[in-house]
């Protein structure tokens, strides 16, 4: 039954974000809670999500625009390790209030509300015609790049934020994913680079016949994504990732994420 629906749960979530640039860590970390215990899901969410980059990296990479990859992942991954290093210095994350549901516990924070806020400020861009005419001067990627590292560092929520900023960088649809995917790609070397010792330490936890059947899967969908992409347009992806963004916004708002 685990291989079964972490495996479907990789394939939907690889092919459903290709266009995204963001959600398949999110789906698939609370499978993998289901059968391990938190560290061990988290791991290996992260090796299937730094994998399947590598993987849609093959697919697309070379497609990237590489100044704005240079000028928006530069800045990510400094500001990355000062939201983790402020994270680290925080003994307790300010909880402004929890809930429960079932036996689950849910807490809203105030990082998550401003995570929550900017997207859907950002959302709002692909989805209202008037303001998807409006273009982000490139001269903000930096900036963009400074916000998305810095909230990864701090909560793990960068990659909501880093299409948020690249959807209206000027970039066609295949730019605007390989771009996503080669920073993406640095994010994940730099965060597996920090859980490499517990990693290690993990050994044959690891459960490494499941992490190959997710790895497998989500290259598929991937896979799938990208023979996809040529029959889409530009305009669908904006209204996908202005739809998945308020979504996601939401389920992050209220704790759930």
């Amino acid at each position: 039954m685990d291989f079964v629906l972490v495996g479907i749960v990789a394939l939907l979530g690889s092919g459903l974000t290709f266009f995204s640039g963001f959600g398949l860590g999110t789906l698939l970390m609370p499978v993998f809670a289901l059968f391990f215990p938190i560290d061990i899901a988290i791991a290996l969410t992260a090796i299937v999500h730094l994998l399947n980059n590598l993987f849609k990296l093959s697919l697309i990479g070379k497609k990237a625009n590489i100044k704005t990859v240079l000028r928006f992942g530069i800045p990510a991954i400094i500001f990355a390790f000062l939201g983790a290093y402020i994270l680290g210095a925080l003994t307790e994350v300010e909880t402004l209030f929890t809930y429960q549901i079932g036996n689950r516990s849910y807490d809203i924070t105030i990082v998550k509300i401003c995570i929550a806020l900017l997207l859907i400020f950002f959302s709002l861009f692909d989805l209202i015609p008037k303001l998807k005419r409006l273009e982000i001067d490139t001269k903000y990627l930096p900036l963009g790049g400074a916000l998305s590292g810095f909230f990864g560092g701090l909560s793990g929520h960068q990659g909501a934020l880093r299409t948020a900023f690249l959807i209206r960088a000027k970039l066609n649809k295949e730019a605007f994913i390989a771009t996503g995917v080669v920073i993406a790609c640095f994010i994940d070397v730099s965060r597996i680079s920090i859980y490499a010792k517990d990693i290690w330490q993990l050994g044959d936890k690891l459960n490494y016949p499941l992490l190959i059947t997710a790895s497998a899967m989500a290259f598929i969908g991937a896979y799938i994504g990208n023979a996809f992409l040529k029959k889409i347009t530009i305009n669908t992806i904006q209204i996908v990732v202005g739809v998945l963004l308020i979504l996601f916004s939401i389920l992050l708002g209220i704790g759930i994420l």
